[in-house]
């Protein structure tokens, strides 16, 4: 199936990762019909998903997005990590299958204060749906609450022999509790558990600020080439 896919390259645009550069990626042609198993094999090729869409990063010249996927099945939390799911012991985990107006209020706190020159508007109500949802995937939606109040959303897709972190959002005056963090952990504890090899983190870019986080994640895997290998990543 994948062999014979068509794909489309989109138009070129300013990067997200590093100033200064230019971004564009190659799309699954949309009318292809894709499902669970065959997204799964898209995804040990490099492939991501943004709504229905699937992509990869094609850019003129620079090929420094690093697909990257952490080993659920031997993870170990590092000191600091332990204590983020200390620190967070007083929230309560509830996994939705339906994206409604409490996430969507909060959608739009986060990016107002996170993101506000980002190129996403918080006030775009069909475009947060488009963003996260997926016709064709099993999409569920990892609740963070204290004491009944939304914190925070990670966008989960669950594949046949992984997880695929999407997308998380949360509270920006919770930001002490790391909860980024607290959501990949979250998503390598219920992959080991369910027997499930890894949790994808879509791309790595080195020197990226955004990107920054992924690298305490060790070990972690990188498709290099053809291969998935683990990676030398320096210290956090």
């Amino acid at each position: 199936m994948t062999q014979s896919l068509r794909l489309f390259l989109s138009t070129e645009h300013v990067c997200g990762y590093l100033p200064g550069l230019m971004a564009r990626s190659a799309f699954v042609d949309p009318e292809v019909g894709l499902g669970p198993t065959h997204y799964q094999h898209l995804l040990e090729l490099g492939f991501r998903r943004s709504g229905d869409h699937t992509y990869r990063p094609h850019c003129r010249n620079c090929t420094l997005c690093l697909p990257v996927r952490l080993p659920a099945l031997t993870f170990q939390p590092d000191r600091s990590q332990r204590r983020c799911l200390r620190d967070n012991e007083d929230l309560t985990l509830r996994i939705e299958t339906e994206l409604g107006d409490e996430h969507y209020a909060l959608y739009r706190r986060y990016l107002s204060a996170r993101h506000a020159d980002g190129g996403m508007d918080p006030q775009d109500r069909r475009a947060f749906h488009s963003f996260l949802e997926c016709s064709w995937l099993d999409v569920r939606f990892w609740c963070l609450r204290q004491n009944g109040r939304l914190l925070a959303v990670a966008v989960v897709d669950h594949l046949p022999q992984a997880l695929s972190a999407v997308y998380t959002f949360y509270d920006p005056e919770e930001r002490a509790r790391s909860l980024g963090t607290l959501a990949v952990l979250q998503q390598l504890h219920y992959a080991a558990d369910t027997g499930l090899a890894h949790v994808y983190l879509g791309y790595w870019v080195e020197n990226s600020r955004k990107m920054d986080y992924k690298r305490r994640f060790k070990p972690m895997e990188g498709l290099i080439g053809t291969r998935w290998q683990e990676l030398a990543l320096p210290p956090a």
